[in-house]
C-alpha cells in the first residue's frame, strides 16, 4: 500500500515538473512579435494540455474535488520560482507570470463535484470547460504584462537566432481570433488529455498491482 502511495506521489510530482517545465515558455510568443498570435494559440493549446493531464490524474488519484485546483497551484508556484531566474536576469517583474491555470482547474474540480466524481463526465464537460476557458485566462496574461513589442525590442533575448528576432509585426494570423482558435482546438484536445490522465492512474496501479 505504502509502496503504490509513494508510487503515486512520485508521478504526480514527475508529471507536475514536467508540466511546469513544457509551459514555463508559454509567454516567450512576447518576443515574437511577428507570431504573436500563432505562438499564443500553440501555447495555449499546449498549456491547457500539460494542465489536464496532471489536474486529472492528480484528481482521479485522491477522489476529492479540489485537488485540480491544487495541483494547478503547484505548477503556478514552480513557475514562479522558475521564472524568478528571469527577474534576476533583470526582465520586468510582470513578465513572470499570472496564475492562469487556476480558474480552469477550478472547472475541473466543479464537474468532477457537481457529475459526482463522475470520471465520464469529468472527461467530457471538464476537458471542454478547461480547453476553452485557458485561452480565455491567458488572454487576460497577456493582456496585464507589459506591452509586447516595447518589451521585445527593450529586452532582446541573445539566445535567438536571427531569423526570430522581432520585427514589425503583422496582422490577420489565425483571422485576428486567436483565443477562438485557441479555445475551439483546446476543447477538443483537452477531453482526450483528461482521458489520458485518468488512464494514467489505472495504469500506475496496475503495475503497483
Amino acid at each position: 500500500v505504502w509502496f503504490r502511495r509513494c508510487t503515486h506521489y512520485l508521478f504526480i510530482v514527475v508529471v507536475a515538473v514536467n508540466s511546469t517545465l513544457l509551459t514555463i515558455n508559454a509567454g516567450d510568443y512576447i518576443f515574437y512579435t511577428d507570431w504573436a498570435w500563432t505562438s499564443f494559440v500553440v501555447f495555449s493549446i499546449s498549456q491547457t494540455l500539460m494542465l489536464v493531464v496532471g489536474a486529472t490524474y492528480y484528481l482521479t488519484f485522491t477522489g476529492v474535488p479540489g485537488t485540480a485546483t491544487y495541483y494547478a497551484l503547484i505548477m503556478t508556484v514552480y513557475t514562479w520560482i522558475a521564472k524568478g531566474a528571469w527577474f534576476a536576469l533583470g526582465y520586468l517583474y510582470d513578465f513572470i507570470v499570472t496564475p492562469v491555470w487556476l480558474p480552469s482547474a477550478m472547472l475541473l474540480d466543479l464537474a468532477y463535484w457537481a457529475t459526482k466524481k463522475n470520471k465520464h463526465s469529468l472527461i467530457l464537460f471538464g476537458g471542454v470547460l478547461c480547453g476553452m476557458s485557458l485561452p480565455l485566462f491567458n488572454m487576460v496574461n497577456l493582456i496585464t504584462v507589459a506591452d509586447p513589442l516595447e518589451t521585445a525590442f527593450k529586452y532582446p533575448r541573445p539566445t535567438l537566432p536571427p531569423y526570430m528576432t522581432p520585427i514589425e509585426p503583422q496582422v490577420g494570423k489565425f483571422y485576428n481570433s486567436p483565443v477562438a482558435l485557441g479555445a475551439g482546438a483546446g476543447a477538443v484536445l483537452a477531453c482526450t488529455f483528461a482521458a489520458l490522465g485518468c488512464k494514467l492512474n489505472t495504469w500506475t496501479y496496475r503495475w503497483m498491482a
